[in-house]
């Protein structure tokens, strides 16, 4: 299991600051807000408080002003916070009874409790305090950090200034490795007592002609500071986001992956993270010095610093979750097998991971540093004019970072390289190897219709297969047929796109699960797949097909129609930012599913299980949530004889796995999918 050795940390003792922190009030601060999803067009847009601790009325009032805000006024309506405080009674970090300085009602000093009585009070009884929380909703294009809105924190021996928005404190660009020099492994960064700023991104990692090589910086989204005196009780479960992009592209900064909502709905605290792509990320040479990895390397010195430092957030260093989709997947794959990232964190989310044939195969079975040399290492040295030099990797660092990103080929393949990884593949047969951590794991429903292209005039279906790597002796056949529709492009598209998801995506997300309980690996798997998904417009391959069908009634897409369920089209739902996107909700249906994929990636975080606890979903308010867990039952993990899997709709339900006869005939070349356990999927 992982290792604790961080649980006995003791938050830093924060050094006094001239502006507002948790030293300077010597409290805590919890922002606590009935999130819905819905921005600042939501019914709730105006609830919402600020949480310091005991103190008497007068501080109390002065707290508030130093953070631009006021004691809570009576006038207010209770509704608006009575969910707050009925969730601190549910956490017991208080009782029904606890009474919390408001605004004094006709200069009579008053407070209020869970049950929204009021009472007077005398002012020099030290009581937790509610202050009005009146930070303006941030945007993807538009954010406020003024003074008003800025917090400072000392952690990794730094001044850090942040802000507030309406939903979380949220710190950009954050350094977690010092400078490194080109194909070099990450150092962890320790600051030298400065102030710094973490009001804006740091600098993307180089692709492409855009990005810099000193891109080692993250960003943290919390709903929680802790105060000097912070008990490690009160510290918050910690999401560990690692973005995808073929390990060729990509950045945390990216406002699909805004962690606010996620933070501040979820009830926890959200790190992303930027890591070394591309030939900067993942060369490797036979020259017994250039070994790879580089960009895993960086994930894990990105995890060192979380562990060292995010108690400072407010999260729990005990208690990370590490979760990527596409890329990010293969990387979480990638963590379970490393003996570096063994015991960094508790759980882990695999989104889309790829692997099996075609594309896949690489993002889960690993090269050899000589398979890389002939897939693509000695092309890079031959392209970049360094293959008869003396050495050929001084000479590729002489050469400027855009030179490198803009070769035609790229080095962007996870190796074996002794170190950070020492075997081909995901060993799921030995327990000493792998992390033993709870797993969540699924697919898109076609996550591969984004993998292939679209036919032409002339294609068969054949033709069509082989021109994407696929196995052409496959289809058309008895187990992947072609439909018998009006337009024979769109038939065809539709077998190859089955194809490339069970190749590519779904047999060997379903090996891992089928191998992973079966060998005792993890000690709890839940399975997914989503057959409702929204598409993000800046990524939508051969469109329209992911899109939901836009009709008269539905103008922006039907999703009770049929369309493609493509890769990444559920990432704006785990992170619940349709509307901060700037996109619609298509039908009734997408803000409450919206919802619920939020809170069950949420629990899983916080109880390495996605079903929400019915009596949490309540004291937050959480209707929608609540009916859907009530009514549909619980999304049960992935047992032996009991292989089943969640498909995330609305409602969702538990269904039998999918495709596991097309999966036997794949005879997809994995190890433990097979000959290891002396059987394949299902038997």
């Amino acid at each position: 299991m992982f290792s604790m050795t961080i649980g006995a940390a003791v938050c830093l003792a924060t050094t006094v600051f001239a502006v507002t922190s948790p030293a300077t009030l010597n409290s805590d601060l919890s922002i606590l807000i009935h999130n819905d999803l819905q921005e600042s067009s939501s019914p709730w847009s105006e609830s919402g408080v600020i949480l310091l601790g005991e103190m008497p009325l007068l501080k109390a009032t002065e707290a508030c002003q130093s953070l631009g805000e006021s004691l809570w006024a009576s006038h207010s309506r209770f509704s608006t916070i009575k969910n707050d405080l009925e969730y601190l009674v549910f956490e017991r970090k208080s009782s029904r009874s606890q009474q919390y300085w408001i605004a004094p009602i006709r200069g009579v000093p008053s407070t209020i409790n869970a049950n929204g009585e009021i009472r007077e009070s005398s002012p020099s009884k030290r009581l937790p305090v509610l202050c009005t929380q009146s930070a303006p909703f941030s945007t993807t294009d538009t954010k406020d950090t003024n003074s008003t809105w800025q917090i400072n924190i000392q952690s990794n021996n730094e001044h850090i200034t942040g802000f507030r928005d309406r939903f979380s404190f949220r710190f950009l660009g954050l350094r977690y490795a010092q400078y490194a020099k080109r194909w070099t492994y990450s150092q962890l960064y320790e600051g030298k007592g400065r102030t710094v700023s973490a009001l804006d991104y740091g600098s993307s990692c180089a692709q492409g002609s855009t990005g810099s090589e000193d891109c080692f910086f993250l960003n943290v989204w919390t709903p929680y500071l802790p105060g000097p005196k912070c008990s490690q009780k009160n510290l918050k479960p910690v999401m560990f986001w690692i973005h995808g992009g073929a390990f060729t592209s990509g950045m945390g900064s990216d406002p699909t992956f805004d962690g606010g909502n996620l933070a501040s709905r979820g009830d926890v605290v959200v790190v992303a993270i930027n890591y070394r792509l591309g030939t900067l990320g993942f060369l490797a040479l036979d020259d017994g010095e250039t070994k790879g990895n580089y960009g895993l390397a960086d994930q894990i010195t990105a995890l060192e610093w979380v562990r060292r430092n995010i108690q400072d957030f407010g999260g729990d260093p005990d208690h990370i979750t590490i979760f990527g989709q596409s890329a990010g997947a293969g990387s979480v794959r990638a963590l379970l097998a490393s003996p570096k990232a063994q015991g960094m964190f508790a759980e882990a989310i695999m989104e889309s991971n790829l692997g099996g044939l075609a594309y896949g195969t690489t993002y889960s079975k690993y090269y050899t540093i000589s398979q890389e040399m002939e897939v693509v290492g000695n092309a890079i040295v031959k392209e970049a004019n360094c293959s008869k030099q003396v050495s050929p990797i001084k000479c590729l660092r002489d050469l400027p970072a855009m030179t490198i990103t803009g070769l035609n080929d790229t080095a962007r393949y996870l190796v074996v390289d002794g170190e950070y990884l020492q075997s081909s593949e995901l060993d799921l047969t030995n327990r000493a190897s792998t992390a033993n951590v709870p797993l969540l794991i699924g697919t898109t429903r076609d996550d591969g219709a984004a993998m292939i292209g679209y036919p032409t005039a002339g294609d068969t279906i054949k033709t069509f297969l082989n021109e994407s790597g696929l196995p052409e002796s496959i289809a058309p056949s008895q187990l992947f047929p072609e439909p018998s529709g009006s337009n024979h492009t769109l038939d065809m598209f539709n077998t190859t796109a089955r194809v490339a998801t069970d190749g590519m995506f779904r047999c060997i997300d379903q090996a891992t699960a089928y191998a992973g309980i079966n060998n005792k690996i993890f000690p709890e798997i839940f399975f997914y797949e989503f057959n409702r998904t929204y598409q993000m417009p800046g990524w939508s391959p051969n469109p329209p097909l992911c899109n939901a069908p836009i009709t008269p009634d539905f103008p922006n897409g039907d999703p009770s129609q049929e369309y493609f369920k493509c890769h990444s089209g559920e990432l704006y739902y785990v992170f619940g930012n349709v509307l901060r996107q700037g996109l619609p909700f298509r039908d009734e249906y997408d803000l409450p599913f919206e919802q619920y994929v939020l809170d069950s990636w949420a629990s899983f975080a916080r109880t390495a299980n996605p079903n929400p606890d019915v009596e949490y979903l309540k004291a937050r308010g959480y209707v929608n949530t609540t009916r859907q867990v009530e009514t549909t039952g619980p999304w049960t993990p992935f047992r032996h004889g009991d292989y089943r899997l969640r498909r995330l709709q609305w409602p969702s339900a538990m269904v039998d796995l999918d495709e596991t006869e097309q999966c036997r005939a794949l005879n997809l070349p994995l190890s433990y999918y097979d000959t290891q356990l002396g059987q394949r999927l299902v038997t």
